[in-house]
């Protein structure tokens, strides 16, 4: 229960400080100010959170991870991926009241609107490339592989991340929150992905098979 609570306390935290436009957010500019610098490799990297990069490598690994689970013959086999399509769903679900009812400003590097707290794309990058990694990571045998497919996975979040405050699409804060958030919904998935491990290493009887 306390690796959930240390997320949400901080978004809460976070929160907080962007509605009553707090001290934190007097930190949060200039950091901001130092760091944003529009070039392509921002850009580019900031793409990692479109909706059209990484929820395509996000369908992919559910439909390869069902297939997998479907395979092992484990009842609950639809229940990690199911948990991996919901926790993507939930994102537009959670963010988009929130932009409304923060109602930040943006940075000086992007035309004058509100509605950026929290960032949807490092969100969208979290979920994504994290629920493909919880749901891939039973499935391989090898330790290095695993350390691998963790390593990429926070390669493509830190560089989304990067590359949206690099580029002055979000302050710091909206991606640190978006951090959390997304932190939050993964912990739903690893809690099926575990238990549903579990039960396979265990041997546990399908329907189709019978018992053993």
């Amino acid at each position: 229960m306390l690796l959930p609570a240390l997320p949400l306390v901080l978004f809460l935290l976070i929160t907080w400080q962007v509605v009553v436009d707090g001290p934190l957010l007097d930190v949060d500019e200039r950091l901001s100010n130092a760091l944003v610098r529009p070039d392509r490799a921002s850009e580019l990297l900031s793409d990692l959170g479109n909706v059209d990069v990484a929820v395509p490598v996000l369908v992919v690994v559910l439909a390869a991870a069902a297939w997998r689970l479907r395979a092992t013959g484990v009842d609950g086999w639809w229940l990690p991926p199911a948990a991996g399509a919901a926790a993507m769903v939930m994102v537009p679900v959670l963010v988009a009241p929130l932009k409304a009812w923060t109602d930040r400003p943006g940075t000086p590097a992007v035309p004058p609107a509100t509605g950026y707290y929290p960032s949807g794309h490092t969100a969208t990058a979290v979920v994504a490339y994290g629920a493909a990694a919880l749901l891939l990571l039973p499935l391989l045998r090898s330790p290095a592989v695993r350390r691998g497919l963790l390593a990429l996975c926070a390669a493509l979040i830190l560089g989304a991340s990067y590359g949206l405050v690099r580029r002055g699409y979000h302050w710091p804060l909206d991606v640190v929150a978006s951090w959390c958030l997304g932190a939050l919904l993964l912990a739903g998935v690893w809690l099926l992905v575990s238990r549903s491990s579990r039960r396979t290493s265990a041997g546990t009887p399908s329907r189709r098979t019978g018992p053993s």
